[in-house]
């Protein structure tokens, strides 16, 4: 029964039907299916949609609804995952730079990154370089993941790498930056170590980052 509980679970979010994927988590959990598994579900379902993005059969608006739903999901499972040691890859810290409050290329990639199995610490838009340096110190991160869409703030991105190595903490964490204005010329001047152009590139790099 298990095994049919997670496919309803994985295609109920593949399919945005958000009543119905609470209700199959809440069905899935009162069975007794391993947390663990039913996150596996909703996983998968994020990696179909994914998929089908890349495809080009799905746009940007549809991510942002699949992962309001997966969301929704989450929060059913929650009391249940108490105790529940669930896998993660890595750890990425991702944040729009201080004076920028565009997020949604931001919240995307923090979104697919979860699917993937990532531990994201979000810090939010306008991040000062000293509360993100902060936090690279805190989490220690495999990642850090910038962002800005305002050309007037791309500056932030070597400042940031230069507090990092002030602080000597930018050996330890890979920079990725992204933003309608940024140029891969711009990143490499800047001194991160990629830029991604879309949310579902940037999870390409943490991917290729962590198992290598």
């Amino acid at each position: 029964m298990g095994s049919s509980d997670l496919l309803k679970i994985k295609n109920s979010l593949e399919e945005f039907n958000s009543e119905a994927l609470r209700r199959d988590v809440k069905e899935a959990v009162w069975r007794g299916v391993p947390v663990e598994e039913i996150i596996e579900a909703l996983r998968g379902g994020m990696e179909a949609v994914g998929d089908r993005y890349r495809a080009g059969e799905l746009f940007v608006t549809d991510l942002i609804v699949a992962g309001e739903v997966m969301k929704e999901a989450q929060e059913v499972l929650e009391p249940s995952m108490k105790g529940t040691s669930i896998r993660e890859i890595a750890t990425v810290v991702v944040a729009t730079v201080s004076g920028d409050v565009h997020d949604i290329g931001k919240n995307l990639l923090a979104m697919l990154l979860r699917a993937e199995g990532f531990r994201v610490i979000d810090l939010g838009v306008d991040v000062s370089s000293q509360r993100i340096v902060d936090a690279v110190k805190e989490y220690r991160p495999e990642i850090l993941g910038l962002s800005a869409l305002l050309t007037t703030n791309l500056e932030e991105f070597p400042r940031i790498v230069a507090a990092l190595k002030k602080e000597s903490l930018r050996d330890g964490v890979k920079v990725i930056i992204g933003g309608a204005t940024v140029t891969k010329q711009f990143a490499l001047e800047s001194g991160v170590d990629a830029y991604a152009k879309t949310a579902i590139e940037g999870v390409s790099f943490c991917k290729k980052w962590v198992t290598h």
